[in-house]
């Protein structure tokens, strides 16, 4: 069986040991090479070609996001960044997927503070399979729309609610939507997984791109016409009410769903229950199948709900397990879900 070949380039010489080290242990990975800046890593890509790489944002003689665009303009290829969990390693992370980067993985601050080794050992070899499985085309086929869809609401349009997950690839995919929707759109609630710090930045790039107003969800917060509440990494996210008295937001601490915090299927199996008829679902691109479960439960208590189509997706597995068990009412390519959206939102 051949091996996915990897490359880590980072500035520490502990992380690319660590990170070595713990890839070579997966049966099916190789490191073939670290670098700790991007000159040198330039010279190891062209002479290896490898199939993917892990990038630091924080190089010595040329940062992370430079270098990451010299790749994807001249060869792209699966780069996964290296990144930690500081407000300003977010922003600059996010700019990365912006930029073509197809996933990221968060490191502590100081390298004593690795403890759960076999968890990173774990995340480190998926998300390598990931994002060497992942369609760097659609990442390029994105002609993304600055211009709000026009919308008249009608009198059912204010008991509207919208609910999206997404994953792998998501990033660029919400914003994708988020761009095409009007100031006047039904409330939208998000889980994209990701972890605490990073949803803030999330929130706060979407809110200065769109024209609609964009949240890190609190809880107890009223959902309201023009706004758009994104899921607090490491909490979980659902919504309460009724149609009467209106519906809130609930934060709170409690366990992973199948692994994940936030969960989509934790925020989905809410808005079934709570919405009904009322609720639009969207399922992003991702990895794993997280909100397949919670789409059917809102299928089942008549929502529409739209998967985005595979050649769109970045990852395809999210929206295809939800497509398997049915939960789906229509698939669409990326740049037509918000259109879709629109038509159910009156």
């Amino acid at each position: 069986m051949r091996k996915t070949k990897v490359i880590v380039v980072d500035g520490s010489k502990f992380i690319r040991t660590l990170f070595s080290s713990l890839l070579n242990e997966a049966s099916d990975i190789e490191v073939i090479e670290t670098a700790s800046d991007p000159y040198e890593a330039g010279d190891k890509i062209k002479q290896l070609a490898p199939d993917a790489i892990l990038l630091s944002i924080d190089l010595p003689k040329m940062d992370g996001i430079s270098f990451l665009d010299k790749i994807m303009t001249h060869h792209p290829m699966p780069v996964i960044m290296i990144s930690s969990l500081t407000h300003e390693a977010a922003d600059i992370t996010l700019k990365a997927l912006e930029l073509g980067a197809v996933d990221y993985i968060t490191k502590p601050l100081e390298a004593r503070l690795f403890t759960d080794l076999d968890g990173l050992r774990v995340e480190l070899a998926a998300k390598v399979r990931n994002a060497v499985g992942a369609n760097l085309k659609s990442m390029h086929l994105k002609a993304i729309s600055k211009n709000p869809l026009e919308f008249t609401p009608s009198t059912n349009t204010k008991h509207k609610v919208i609910a999206i997950g997404a994953s792998t690839g998501g990033v660029e995919a919400i914003r994708q939507v988020m761009l095409e929707l009007p100031a006047n759109i039904p409330p939208v609630v998000i889980t994209q997984h990701m972890p605490e710090k990073y949803t803030e930045a999330f929130a706060k790039r979407l809110d200065n791109l769109t024209k609609v107003k964009v949240h890190e969800a609190r809880n107890g917060q009223k959902l309201n016409v023009g706004n758009v509440y994104v899921a607090p990494g490491g909490k979980q996210m659902s919504i309460t009410g009724d149609r009467a008295s209106g519906y809130t937001i609930k934060i709170d601490d409690g366990e992973p769903v199948a692994g994940y915090k936030p969960s989509i299927d934790h925020l989905f199996e809410s808005i079934a229950k709570t919405c009904g008829s009322d609720a639009i679902g969207v399922i992003l691109t991702g990895n794993g199948d997280d909100g397949a479960e919670g789409m059917l439960k809102m299928k089942k208590s008549g929502a529409f709900n739209i998967g985005q189509s595979k050649d769109s997706c970045v990852v395809y597995e999210m929206p295809k397990a939800a497509n398997e068990n049915q939960s789906v009412d229509i698939e669409l390519p990326l740049q037509g879900i918000a259109a879709e959206v629109l038509k159910h939102c009156v």
